[in-house]
């Protein structure tokens, strides 16, 4: 077992760890560990745009895109961070553009900005031009232009490193550790996937940036490697996750398929429409109609299908229209998806629609940060040292319910704050000291995979997860449903110590790694499903089809799950609160 020390380390190398690399690399020896070759990271799948209140084509300003944001998430967002966000998302932006990133250019040479859901001027007057976009390659684009600043500045890369346990310096299971105990990060252990070795990387600093655990459900736009691993592995330490019962479902999924169709579509014109031609947002959101956040495009979608008004043999999906577009202004715009809808449905975008359909997206939820990135192992004391970022945070921007855009603006935004806090923390910080024996865990648990007889399989038991949370914890969601899906995550769980793998061997050992990543899985899950069976309210992305209202008596706050030691030996999850941050915009109806 290899030994390294460094000030920061940084687990993920998505736009979020990148962006956070290059504010820390300047001030700190940073090392960079990510399971996969950082360009390939999931920011490099989003199409859209990033968006800031330039201004460049139409009027707009920052309070009005904190409004959006604000009003978007349900009024769940914490505000404070929703106007650092808006405010900076300007100079982010320009950030990127001296980097060297190719933005859209308007005919006098300023970064071009389109349309979006849930992006408005002055308060809801009518759509706004504030998505600042490369064609449909945006998040491409963002992930190349950081790689190639990370190589300028020479930051260490762990390529194909696994971090798969988070060092603290307290035991916080238990739950006794008082909120004024200094607790700090030691570090990470990792897995080398070409030699199956560990290694323990010591630090100062440790910043989350591992993305989302889009894989839990089955219908989804996430990658493979979207298991949430760097939720799991805070979690697993006792330190509580939040809102995680809201799951964004992006409404324009190629049906039947999950692959993404990204809003741009319809920000430059694209419309959604029923088995009967009709362009049903207009009866759901009179004002902005196909341009409604996701969360009521995504329902609207799927009681259109439910109603009977669903396209195709089996009437369960429904057309984006983009025939009524100029075929050259689709190729300027959208060469991505339109080839994306030829080469999976063999659907030609310039004549015929295209089958969509909703599918799992985003988590709003995740570890629970301050504005400067700071993880909180309570709701007000932070875990000394340790930072994170982008979707496996929540800095709670995004409430209930994210703006399309606003998750390439979190990261590059978030990220760059938890880079620059985490050098400056340890500067002023003395190295922690190692718990005892800091690979035993992970020693511990990839012997029992790998020594296992167990028969039972990853790939089925991940499909059944997968399957269940799409039948019963997706766009809508019942009292029953939840309890059903529960009752066969905790089967999983308990057929889950009898995994086994058929590779037995130490190098590149993938199916080892999918065995515990389907761990993060399961345990992730079990989250999501619990604080949606608690929140007996509709709000965002959670909608509760037997409580419809949205109940800010009981519910404006915060969902904190604890991992925590049960009586009998084993662990669950335990529910806590953490008030709404309100500072200017006082909760209303949310209507469009």
């Amino acid at each position: 077992m290899q030994t390294h020390q460094y000030d920061v380390v940084i687990v993920g190398a998505g736009g979020a760890g990148m962006r956070a690399a290059l504010e820390s690399s300047t001030r700190a020896r940073t090392a960079v560990l990510s399971k996969l070759y950082p360009t390939r990271s999931h920011t490099g799948a989003a199409q859209g745009g990033m968006c800031a209140a330039l201004g460049n084509v139409e009027e707009d300003n920052w309070e009005w895109h904190t409004f959006d944001t604000v009003k978007g998430g349900d009024y769940l967002v914490d505000q404070d961070a929703a106007e650092v966000m808006a405010k900076e998302a300007i100079d982010a932006v320009l950030d990127l553009e001296h980097m060297g990133l190719p933005f859209n250019r308007t005919p006098d040479g300023k970064i071009d900005q389109r349309r979006f859901g849930g992006h408005t001027r002055n308060h809801g007057e009518a759509a706004v031009r504030r998505a600042c976009y490369a064609a449909d390659r945006t998040g491409h684009m963002i992930l190349q232009t950081l790689y190639q600043q990370c190589v300028k500045q020479d930051v260490a890369f762990f390529n194909e490193v696994y971090a798969l346990d988070l060092l603290l310096t307290h035991d916080l299971m238990a739950g006794d550790v008082p909120a004024d105990e200094e607790v700090k990060v030691a570090g990470v252990v990792a897995h080398d996937l070409a030699t199956g070795e560990l290694h323990v990387f010591r630090a100062k600093s440790v910043i989350l940036a591992t993305g989302g655990a889009g894989k839990i459900y089955k219908t989804t736009s996430n990658a493979h490697t979207l298991t949430g691993d760097g939720m799991a592995l805070a979690y697993r330490k006792g330190i509580p996750l939040e809102d995680m019962e809201f799951f964004q479902f992006h409404p324009t999924g190629l049906a039947g398929l999950g692959i993404l169709l990204s809003e741009a579509a319809r920000g430059e014109g694209g419309i959604l429409r029923n088995s009967e031609g009709e362009r049903f947002m207009e009866r759901y959101a009179p004002t902005i109609k196909d341009l409604a956040p996701r969360d009521m495009v995504a329902r609207a979608m799927a009681n259109e299908v439910r109603e009977g008004r669903g396209c195709g043999p089996n009437k369960d999906y429904v057309l984006l229209d983009l025939t009524h577009l100029e075929p050259a202004h689709i190729d300027a715009k959208l060469p991505d998806i339109t080839e994306f809808a030829r080469t999976y449905l063999g659907v030609e975008p310039y004549t015929e629609p295209v089958p969509v359909y909703p599918t799992a997206h985003y988590a709003m939820g995740g570890v629970p940060t301050t504005i400067r990135g700071e993880v909180l192992r309570t709701n007000t004391a932070v875990v000394g040292g340790l930072y994170a970022a982008g979707e496996v945070a929540c800095v709670s921007v995004h409430g209930a319910n994210r703006l399309g855009t606003n998750s390439l603006l979190d990261i590059n935004v978030f990220g760059k704050r938890a880079g620059i806090a985490a050098a400056e923390y340890s500067a002023a910080a003395e190295l922690p000291e190692l718990p005892e024996s800091p690979g035993a865990a992970v020693t511990a648990l990839l012997d029992r995979v790998l020594g296992g007889d167990g028969t039972e399989k990853v790939a089925v038991l991940r499909r059944e997860l997968q399957e269940a949370m799409d039948a019963g914890a997706q766009v809508f969601r019942t009292a029953e449903s939840l309890e059903a899906t529960l009752a066969t995550i905790g089967s999983l769980k308990e057929r889950y110590a009898s995994v086994a793998v058929q590779d037995k061997g130490k190098q590149f050992n993938t199916d080892l790694l999918e065995a515990v990543e389907l761990g993060f899985l399961l345990d992730l899950a079990e989250v999501v499903v619990v604080g949606a069976l608690a929140r007996e309210e509709s709000r965002g992305g959670h909608f509760r089809e037997d409580f419809p209202a949205r109940d800010d008596a009981r519910f404006l706050q915060h969902t904190m799950a604890y991992l925590r030691q049960a009586p009998d030996g084993g662990t669950q999850v335990e529910l806590g609160a953490k008030p709404v941050t309100i500072t200017r915009y006082q909760p209303m109806e949310r209507k469009y």
